[in-house]
């Protein structure tokens, strides 16, 4: 039977919090149920109440999403603590076992808002008709009840820290199940606490996000052919998946760092020119002792893109996923980008915006929904995605990314 839980976010990368929810929730075969359709969600809220089996399952999510921040059984809610009361006493049959020598406390906190000291005491004893005859335990206690006021955002407001106290926008009520104990992850994996990072290493949160996109966890192989300066592979050992990867330029693995990213462009192996000198004549040996650098040349990112579903489609295993960031300009993007990059027997299952203005990266995981085998791909010279984009009349807003980001996003005038 379906109970339902007050779930707690963190309020950071909302667009991220659902499509790690489901991830962690296919991962672990837990069922979750939405009150309303996933793009009727208000993510703008951190407060979010959702129908889960049991407590486990509850625990399960709480120890692994890096968004959330806890998760509680959920009693009630209201505008007012008169509703909230009045839910309250209507679902004393989940609090009642609590009522006989359970040691006890009351968390009391708003989100933004900070609630005075003797408001709080005056909320925990409007649930005196709880009637609970327990020990209070501030420190250890076996059940923890937890109230929480929401507040309308007032950020950049010149205001005193306890103005409009007790007009908030809703209040909730519930027992706490579990602390989200996976956002200590991103202090752990902090770029800046690593012996080597270079400017483009993926940080933390990001990373850790990433990784619960690609469904990490003990007995998964997982390739990342950009591996860089190894972001990535922290994160998904740390599940416990074993990772391999591989990179363009050697550099950056032994310690060295080249401007990869958006300042550089991609890169492919290849020469620019051809050479000058026949191909037959013999290689003079390197007057030092410095590691081949082969040559590369620029790989437009919608040929990147759609190269790239391809070689997955290949190498994936049926239900295997692909997880990759695509930055994309803010106006020109359509849903139909996307899709143009896709071949038969690929599916998008989530695309997570990172929203910086003018331009965003998006996190875009895609998933092979096929068991048919396909032949090892053979890419042409110039990547795939330029015909095809050709062939269907759409020209999607992350080709020539990084010809638009120096130029400041403008559009051309004629």
């Amino acid at each position: 039977m379906t109970q339902r839980y007050l779930f707690v976010f963190a309020q950071v990368h909302e667009e991220f919090r659902i499509p790690e929810l489901l991830s962690i929730a296919e991962l672990n075969g837990i069922e979750i149920t939405f009150p309303c359709p996933l793009g009727e969600l208000d993510l703008a809220r951190p407060f979010m109440v959702l129908g889960l089996e049991n407590d486990e399952a509850a625990r399960l999510l709480a120890r692994r999403c890096i968004l959330i921040k806890s998760i509680c059984e959920f009693y009630a809610r209201g505008r007012t603590y008169a509703e909230v009361h009045e839910e309250n006493r209507k679902n004393a049959s989940k609090w009642e076992q609590y009522i006989e020598n359970t040691t006890f406390k009351f968390d009391v906190s708003a989100y933004n808002h900070s609630i005075p000291q003797r408001r709080q005491r005056d909320i925990v004893e409007s649930f005196s008709y709880m009637a609970l005859l327990g020990k209070i335990e501030m420190k250890d206690p076996q059940v923890t009840f937890v109230c929480l006021e929401e507040y309308i955002d007032k950020h950049g407001t010149t205001r005193h820290k306890h103005e409009g106290d007790g007009k908030c926008r809703e209040i909730f009520f519930g027992r706490l199940i579990e602390e989200g104990s996976a956002r200590s992850l991103v202090k752990k994996f902090d770029v800046k606490k690593r012996s080597y990072y270079g400017n483009t290493s993926m940080e933390a949160e990001i990373s850790l996000l990433m990784a619960n996109q690609t469904l990490a966890s003990p007995g998964k192989l997982i390739y990342d052919p950009f591996i860089g300066t190894g972001s990535m592979a922290y994160t998904t050992a740390h599940f416990g998946a074993w990772v391999f990867g591989s990179d363009i330029d050697g550099r950056q693995m032994r310690g060295k760092d080249p401007p990869y990213g958006v300042r550089a462009g991609a890169k492919r192996l290849g020469r620019k020119k051809p050479l000058s000198v026949p191909a037959s004549r013999p290689v003079q040996p390197r007057p030092d002792d410095q590691p081949y650098v082969p040559p590369t040349k620029p790989y437009e990112l919608s040929a990147l893109a759609t190269d790239l579903v391809v070689l997955a489609r290949y190498m994936l295993k049926p239900g295997g996923r692909l997880v990759f960031f695509l930055p994309t300009v803010t106006e020109e993007y359509e849903e139909v980008d996307i899709h143009t990059m896709l071949c038969e027997g690929m599916e998008v299952v989530a695309n997570s915006l990172q929203n910086f203005g003018s331009w965003g990266r998006r996190l875009i995981t895609i998933k092979k929904t096929t068991t048919s085998r396909f032949p090892a791909p053979v890419f042409e010279p110039q990547g795939g995605s330029e015909e095809n984009n050709a062939e269907n009349g759409h020209v999607p807003a992350h080709k020539d990314f990084r010809t638009k980001y120096f130029q400041g996003f403008k559009k051309d005038v004629t």
